[in-house]
C-alpha cells in the first residue's frame, strides 16, 4: 500500500507541476532578444512609443520577453517601405511602423494620406479608434503581420526655404522631399511642386545642401531635426495628412507565444501607444500651442490657414483623394468620411 501510495503522490505530484512545466518549456523557446523596427528613436515620440513598449512588455513577463528597439530603420537597411515586407517575412520580429511607410503593401494603410481626409485630432481618433480602424487591421492581419495598437507621428506640416506659403500658387515649382509612396508624388505634382522621394537618412543632407527646397513632417520632427538650422524658415499648418502608427509582430512569433504572454504584449502596446500619442500631440492642440510659439521664437516663420485658404488646398487636391479613394476602396474610404462626420 506504502509503494502505491507513493507512486500515486509522485502522478499528483507530475500532474500538478505539469502548467508550470509546459509554461517554463514555452519561455525556454522564446528567443533572447525579439528586434523592434522603427524609423525614429527616442526623443522623438515614434521612439518614446517604441521603447515605452519594451519596458512594459519586460516588466509584465518578468524578463521572458526580451525586446530591443533598433531604430533608423536599420534592420532594413534604411529602406523604411521595406519594414513591413521584412516583418512579414520574419526578418525583423516586431515594429511600430508608419501608415506611409507599410501603404506600398497593404493599400488600406494609404487612406490617412488622403489629402485632406482628416480636419483635427479628433478625426484621425475616429478611424483608429472605430470600425475604420478595425477594417485596417483585418487587413493587415491577411499579410501575416499581427496588428496590436495604434500611436501616433502626428499631422504633417509643409516647410521651405523659400517664401511662404498661403495659396497652391505658392508651392509651383518647389522641390519638395517627399516620402516613398505614389500618393504623396500624385498630391504635390497636383500642386505645381516638384516631388522628390527620399528616405528621412537622405531628407536632412538634401534640406542642408538646397538640393531640395522643402518637406512635410509634424512639427515635433521639425523641432528635434533642427530644420531651423538648414534653412527651413517657413512653415504652414495646414494640417493634410497624419501618419498614424501601428504596433505590430510577425505571425510566426506571435503565435510563439502563450496565450497569457500575447495579452500582455498586446495590452503593453496599447499602453504604449497612449504614452506616444499624448507625446506627438504635446504643444500642438487647440488647448496647448506651446510647440508652435517655441517654434516661432526660433525664427522661423509659420502661417496658419484661413478656412478660405485651406479650402483653395483641398479644391486642388480633390482629383487626387477621388482617384486614390477608388484605389484604396470606396466602401472604406465612405465608412471613413462617415466615422469623421459622426465624431
Amino acid at each position: 500500500m506504502s509503494m502505491f501510495k507513493g507512486v500515486l503522490g509522485a502522478l499528483v505530484a507530475a500532474a500538478v507541476a505539469l502548467p508550470g512545466l509546459t509554461t517554463a518549456a514555452t519561455a525556454a523557446d522564446y528567443k533572447n532578444e525579439y528586434k523592434v523596427s522603427t524609423v525614429l528613436g527616442t526623443p522623438f515620440p515614434w521612439g518614446i512609443a517604441a521603447e515605452e513598449w519594451v519596458k512594459l512588455v519586460d516588466e509584465r513577463t518578468d524578463g521572458r520577453i526580451s525586446m530591443k528597439v533598433y531604430p533608423g530603420t536599420q534592420l532594413v537597411q534604411g529602406d523604411q517601405t521595406k519594414e513591413f515586407t521584412a516583418m512579414r517575412q520574419g526578418i525583423i520580429d516586431m515594429a511600430v511602423g508608419s501608415t506611409i511607410n507599410w501603404s506600398p503593401q497593404v493599400k488600406e494603410l494609404n487612406l490617412f494620406s488622403l489629402p485632406f481626409l482628416m480636419p483635427d485630432y479628433d478625426a484621425i481618433d475616429a478611424l483608429t479608434q472605430g470600425p475604420v480602424g478595425e477594417d485596417i487591421f483585418a487587413a493587415i492581419e491577411k499579410q501575416g503581420v499581427v496588428p496590436l495598437a495604434w500611436a501616433e507621428n502626428g499631422f504633417r506640416e509643409v516647410s521651405n526655404s523659400q517664401k511662404p506659403i498661403t495659396s497652391p500658387e505658392d508651392m509651383a515649382g518647389l522641390k519638395m522631399r517627399v516620402v516613398g509612396s505614389p500618393l504623396f508624388n500624385d498630391t504635390f505634382t497636383a500642386l505645381g511642386a516638384n516631388p522628390t522621394q527620399m528616405s528621412w537618412a537622405d531628407a536632412k543632407p538634401a534640406l542642408t545642401t538646397g538640393a531640395v527646397d522643402g518637406q512635410e513632417n509634424p512639427l515635433i520632427i521639425y523641432k528635434l531635426a533642427k530644420m531651423d538650422t538648414i534653412g527651413q524658415d517657413h512653415i504652414t499648418l495646414w494640417h493634410y495628412m497624419a501618419d498614424p502608427l501601428i504596433f505590430a509582430i510577425n505571425k510566426r512569433v506571435w503565435d510563439s507565444f502563450s496565450p497569457e504572454d500575447q495579452e500582455i504584449v498586446r495590452q503593453a502596446a496599447v499602453d504604449a501607444g497612449k504614452i506616444g500619442i499624448e507625446a506627438a500631440r504635446e504643444g500642438v492642440t487647440e488647448d496647448d500651442r506651446s510647440l508652435i510659439e517655441e517654434i516661432r521664437s526660433l525664427g522661423t516663420e509659420v502661417t496658419e490657414l484661413t478656412p478660405e485658404q485651406r479650402q483653395a488646398f483641398v479644391d486642388a487636391t480633390r482629383g487626387v483623394y477621388d482617384d486614390w479613394a477608388r484605389k484604396i476602396g470606396p466602401d472604406l474610404v465612405k465608412k471613413a468620411e462617415e466615422s469623421i462626420a459622426n465624431r
